[in-house]
């Protein structure tokens, strides 16, 4: 079944509302003739208006990097769903390991976010992924199974079905090192294996699983080769426009 490939840049802390909008504007630019993939960028909050409006009328989706579970109330720090879709965002980054293991986000915390995207007609993009020691302990697969049955649980079938997965090993983000092609693939055919085992093999094979960690222009063409690799979510390529548009335009 066919999965739309979809293309993510997560901008992380960088970038004011004008130098948001201008690098907005010039992946907006590229993006024009983008009918068989979608793109996304996800700016920091105080530039998501900026950005929103830059790319108002090109293809390119706008996200939040985190979202809260609650409408609105006493969360300092937090932005709720409504805040982000009112500054134009239609998807938002869960999970990320940033979050995790810088800002310690549990399973439960990340599972709650979730949710609470969900019931407000936010698309998360799930982030899962283990450490270099989880890996050479050989606990790759428990790790990911681990974290997707704890990040889903308590959410249907059909609100499944709006998700999109991010597969991130820890040790390939913004190391310079990239899972190879089969180590990335491996884990992208668990995880959809997990869905199917979770919900249904109808749905897994509707559900993008985008691979995260140092995507780059000289190798997403390899990573996208792969049968069960849907797109990729970007950290550093994705903040010059050049290197972001020519892993929009990857060839596989």
């Amino acid at each position: 079944m066919a999965r739309r490939p979809l293309i993510a840049g997560n901008w992380k802390m960088h970038f004011t509302a004008a130098e948001a909008a201008q690098l907005a504007s010039s992946i907006a630019r590229g993006c024009r003739n983008m009918g068989d993939r979608e793109v996304m960028i996800a700016p920091p909050y105080t530039a998501m208006a900026a950005v929103a409006a830059a790319v108002q009328d090109s293809p390119v989706l706008v996200a939040g990097q985190n979202v809260c579970w609650e409408k609105e109330g006493a969360f300092t720090g937090e932005i709720s769903p409504v805040m982000l879709k009112d500054a134009g965002a239609s998807m938002v980054i869960l999970g990320h390991s940033e979050r995790r293991h810088i800002f310690g986000e549990n399973d439960a915390l990340v599972n709650r976010r979730v949710k609470g995207a969900l019931l407000h007609d936010l698309v998360p993009v799930l982030c899962v992924g283990e450490t270099l020691e989880e890996r050479d302990a050989g606990q790759t697969f428990a790790v990911l199974e681990n974290q997707m049955k704890a990040g889903l649980a308590d959410v249907g079938a059909e609100e499944a079905g709006r998700l999109v997965i991010a597969y991130e090993p820890v040790w390939a983000i913004g190391t310079g090192r990239t899972a190879t092609r089969e180590q990335a693939q491996d884990a992208h055919f668990f995880l959809r294996g997990m869905l199917a085992g979770l919900y249904e093999k109808k749905l897994a094979d509707t559900v993008r699983i985008l691979y995260g960690g140092s995507v780059k222009p000289d190798n997403i063409d390899s990573l996208m080769a792969e049968p069960d690799i849907d797109g990729a979510l970007v950290g550093g390529a994705a903040l010059k426009s050049e290197s972001f548009l020519r892993i929009v335009q990857y060839t596989a």
